[in-house]
């Protein structure tokens, strides 16, 4: 390790980002050195695999170092890293988020695994964040858990069940990090669009993205990690399509595009459901770009159930695709259900994910010639231009300087390599 301030290697989601900001300020008021900390992913068999691999390659470069395991998998399954002899301490995902957990890794640690029941958790702190090291965008949890079901997911069993961050509390985080120069911030936790219910009043996530916009004027874009279509609220619709700081974005959870598969999924909308939100969102801001998540090959798929989901991208004009081939979680119900090939699971998510290359492909030829706006995040070091992401989160090349953290005009004229190429527009 070049130095002896604790490292943090983050896996999976957006949420995780965030936490790992937290973790890595609880350490270094610890004063942890020579520490590595791996906050895990237990969304399918593969993230869980990649977080051991890495562990043992660590334990291999870094023979004195401490290694302490935390997150999604290290809560689901500790023994499986407790019988890992490269592992010392593994914390358990509400136990990562308490400093005092930090404290207490010296000899006098007796124990080695501290990962409590995370259903007991009734309540989601807020911790205040001042900055992300490296990042021109900042992440804010408003939400942790989850209190549905679906067949195929664990997560519910790592991160326990729906609470929610008071909006004031969510409004003053933003407050912190706009002071601090940060332009865009992304609301983000494991099922946001269930925002509320377990708060006083009701609130919904529309009502606190109300909040925000109102109390904080200084910030420039507003974006939402991933949103349940079938939860959206009123007020979050009217904000989506109506005020111009909401980032024309929308990453949809819809897994799947045939109604069958979707309620052997136990998901809660039908195809129809999605077609029909999409529509009504273009209809009102025709700028608006979706992105989705789709899993391929879940148990029972046929090819003619797999078509469905390929024409749900033409239907719902979706253009940025996650796309997952089916991973069973052991203690899930999908896990008992009738299992397709493994092959014939990668072969459909390489068909789908060349059609969202296609649908990218048609996006960004669309783009050409018209102006973005772009958040700066890091400058190239061998030529006179920036990277950053347009307000559609188009990646995109910046001929000219612009400071990183900064939102610049430009116009944009061309692309290569799945990034748009575009031309600073001075004021």
């Amino acid at each position: 390790m070049t130095d002896n301030k604790a490292k943090i290697v983050t896996f999976g989601c957006r949420l995780n980002t965030y936490e790992s900001e937290v973790i890595k300020n609880h350490a270094l008021s610890a004063g942890l050195e020579n520490t590595v900390i791996f906050n895990t992913c237990a969304v399918t068999a593969e993230a869980t695999r990649q977080a051991k691999q890495s562990i043992r390659r660590t334990r291999r470069k870094n023979p004195d170092a401490s290694i302490i395991v935390t997150g999604c998998a290290a809560q689901i399954n500790p023994k499986q890293f407790s019988d890992m002899e490269e592992v010392d301490h593994i914390l358990g995902n509400q136990e990562k988020l308490s400093a005092e957990s930090y404290h207490d890794f010296g000899i006098s640690k007796s124990e080695r695994v501290a990962v409590n029941d995370i259903m007991s958790v009734r309540e989601t702190a807020p911790q205040l964040i001042d900055g992300y090291e490296e990042r021109s965008r900042a992440f804010v949890q408003v939400q942790n858990g989850c209190d549905h079901r679906c067949t195929f997911c664990i997560i519910p069993f790592g991160r326990g069940n729906s609470r929610s961050v008071p909006a004031g509390e969510v409004v003053n985080q933003i407050k912190r990090l706009v002071d601090n120069g940060y332009q865009e911030v992304i609301i983000t936790g494991v099922d946001i669009t269930s925002y509320g219910p377990d708060l006083p009043g009701n609130p919904t996530l529309g009502s606190l993205c109300q909040k925000i916009l109102k109390n904080v004027p200084g910030l420039k874009r507003l974006r939402l990690s991933s949103i349940d279509s079938i939860e959206t609220d009123e007020a979050l619709f009217d904000i989506i399509t109506g005020d111009r700081r909401m980032m024309p974005h929308l990453h949809l959870s819809l897994q799947a595009g045939d109604n069958m598969i979707l309620k052997r999924m136990k998901r809660r909308h039908t195809r129809e459901d999605s077609i029909e939100f999409c529509n009504r969102v273009l209809e009102a801001r025709p700028d608006v770009i979706f992105g989705a998540d789709i899993i391929t090959g879940f148990p029972t798929e046929t090819e003619e159930m797999f078509q469905n989901s390929l024409a749900l991208v033409d239907d719902c004009n979706l253009t940025y695709l996650h796309v997952f081939p089916y991973s069973e979680r052991e203690g899930t119900p999908a896990a008992r259900m009738p299992q397709l090939d493994k092959n014939i699971r990668k072969e459909r998510a390489g068909r789908l994910r060349a059609l969202g290359e296609t649908k990218v492909d048609q996006l960004f030829k669309s783009m050409i010639g018209k102006q973005a706006s772009i958040l700066v995040e890091k400058k190239m070091k061998d030529e006179k231009a920036v990277i950053g992401h347009s307000e559609h989160f188009a990646p995109v090349k910046m001929m000219g300087e612009a400071e990183i953290g900064h939102i610049a005009n430009a116009t944009v004229t061309g692309y290569q390599d799945g990034i748009l190429i575009a031309e600073h527009i001075h004021d």
